[in-house]
């Protein structure tokens, strides 16, 4: 029975859209809660049976963003590509630090989602020129339809899109109608609120998936600088493997 159930699953996932997800920010460090948000939001539409989740893709911002407690982005990377070694399917990508300056949001969620496509419309012998980029999700070439990417987020990023001067109106109906969200919020925020009183997102809220994590987790990467600087231990906070990096590297001002 159980195989059968597997195979009927197997079978409504090859006709689901595809979506992948995508999450953008410092993360200097990355926390475990980083990578909740993947799980939370898969599981919401593996449970929902509305789109099949392809991959993830975390990718951190560019030196230039100059947001308190930023270290350089090849060691945000390197403590990605650490704390992600147990995962099969959330990946990180460089592409965003590797630019000349500090991108846009949009321009980050339209280069990765063109690199897919491109990818599954292209020749098979041409491979895209060689070798694929880490970051990208395997299995893309078994249909031929597209994967549109998403933006996964707090509620704290929603609401920044009210906040004067931080986002242009365009991009934002760019990110919403184009690409759409995927907002997790803890138990007893209100995110359909400020939805409402937002003319430009109550336009596409077709496009905003709202999840609630029933399992709240309060660590922030600004929490786990505080206890480095002050010599205190982060052991259970972060994986073991970043926090060694962290210690080898003397980031945060590391008390050894």
């Amino acid at each position: 029975m159980s195989t059968l159930i597997e195979h009927d699953q197997m079978n409504n996932q090859r006709l689901l859209p595809r979506i992948a997800l995508i999450a953008c920010g410092s993360f200097s460090p990355p926390t475990p809660m980083h990578f909740r948000m993947f799980e939370i939001a898969k599981d919401f539409f593996k449970t929902q049976g509305t789109h099949h989740v392809v991959g993830g893709i975390v990718s951190p911002t560019h030196d230039s963003y100059q947001k308190k407690g930023l270290v350089a982005g090849t060691h945000r990377f390197a403590m990605l590509k650490l704390a992600l070694q147990s995962s099969t399917w959330i990946k990180t990508s460089d592409w965003e630090i590797q630019q000349a300056e500090w991108t846009r949001t949009l321009s980050v969620l339209q280069y990765h989602q063109n690199y897919m496509n491109n990818y599954i419309n292209s020749p098979l012998e041409g491979d895209m020129n060689g070798t694929l980029p880490g970051w990208m999700p395997p299995g893309l070439r078994e249909r031929q339809d597209g994967v549109q990417l998403k933006l996964l987020c707090g509620a704290d990023l929603l609401e920044s899109f009210a906040v004067p001067g931080l986002w242009a109106d365009k991009d934002i109906e760019d990110i919403v109608g184009n690409h759409g969200l995927v907002v997790i919020s803890r138990y007893g925020a209100n995110p359909e609120k400020f939805i409402f009183e937002s003319d430009l997102l109550t336009k596409y809220q077709k496009n905003i998936t709202l999840i609630t994590n029933w399992v709240p987790n309060e660590v922030s990467s600004t929490m786990i600088r505080r206890l480095i600087s002050r010599g205190q231990s982060v052991k259970y906070l972060l994986d073991d493997r970043v926090i060694d990096y962290i210690q080898m590297q003397g980031l945060f001002n590391c008390k050894t």
